[in-house]
């Protein structure tokens, strides 16, 4: 394979390279695969990236090596990537700024795919041209503490979305994260609106639902991240709904040993996991590329479905 490839995706010259380097040496899983990859869950990607600031994790010399966060516009993007500047929120107040890529359409994607940028975050809000939005969506985190795993995030993830029906918030999906637990994502009513909720009410009303889980069911639910008290517990991570925090995005791949990623379940695989140890794990790029031809796409079907 040619070491550097020019190619035009939806009008925009993109000039690629690398394609035969290998970035998952568990699973000889090559560049040229990771980008075919995202060429194929573009479309429902696309629809979770859009109009969100996009936090990136990079794996320049593969998974094996180091990896870096970044949140700023990687240095000579080109002009016609869309951008945002927005206050850093470690700032403290001293102006300081960060210039975000908003991944609109493929050859943005493609672009920063093509960095070795293997992991997708983002907020649960959108913007509204330069302005972010209230969230669209609540996330609830489900991260076992060993030897917890799939089996009892399954467990709690059904509990959470009966608890979430109960406040009407009835239109929920689950991911698997393609790293140790999964979420859960419920839609927002009013999305997104200035008459929808504030991030800090949100996380105010996950973190309520965290406190009364763990009351009622100590022996599974930790909402503290204090790690002496999470063995054999799943933390439910009532943070991530905080406005500086990102989450995996779904069908966004992860920087593991394989080629695993963030893959939209539906609620009959939760049933069963929770009830079969062992039937839930997580999902490779390949499996998720299946499911996506046979099911669609789960992720936007979930969260416009009641539960």
């Amino acid at each position: 394979m040619p070491e550097q490839i020019i190619t035009e995706v939806d009008g925009r010259r993109l000039k690629l390279g690398n394609l035969d380097k290998i970035l998952y040496p568990g699973t000889e899983t090559t560049k040229g695969e990771v980008l075919h990859y995202y060429t194929q869950v573009a479309e429902p990607l696309l629809a979770v990236l859009a109009d969100r600031p996009a936090t990136r994790i990079r794996w320049p010399h593969g998974v094996a090596d180091l990896s870096f966060f970044e949140k700023n516009l990687p240095p000579g993007a080109p002009a016609w990537l869309p951008r945002v500047s927005l206050p850093s929120s470690g700032s403290r107040g001293t102006g300081d700024q960060v210039t975000y890529p908003v991944i609109g359409g493929l050859p943005e994607l493609i672009y920063l795919v093509n960095l070795a940028s293997l992991e997708f975050h983002v907020p649960q809000w959108r913007l509204r041209g330069d302005v972010p939005t209230n969230p669209d969506r609540m996330v609830i985190d489900l991260d076992p503490g060993a030897p917890a795993g799939l089996t009892e995030c399954a467990r709690l993830a059904l509990i959470v979305r009966d608890r979430l029906a109960d406040i009407g918030l009835d239109r929920c999906v689950p991911v698997t994260s393609g790293s140790k637990g999964m979420q859960v994502y419920a839609a927002l009513p009013d999305a997104g609106t200035d008459e929808g909720q504030s991030s800090e009410a949100v996380r105010d009303a996950a973190r309520e639902l965290a406190q009364q889980l763990t009351r009622e069911h100590p022996d599974l639910v930790v909402w503290k991240m204090t790690k002496s008290k999470r063995p054999g517990k799943v933390l439910l991570d009532w943070s991530q709904n905080t406005a500086a925090k990102t989450t995996i995005a779904p069908y966004s791949l992860r920087g593991k040993e394989r080629p695993t990623a963030a893959a939209p379940r539906t609620w009959d695989e939760i049933e069963r996991g929770a009830q079969e140890t062992d039937s839930l794990r997580q999902l490779t790029f390949d499996e998720v590329m299946e499911r996506l031809q046979a099911d669609g796409d789960l992720f936007a079907a979930g969260l416009g479905t009641r539960c």
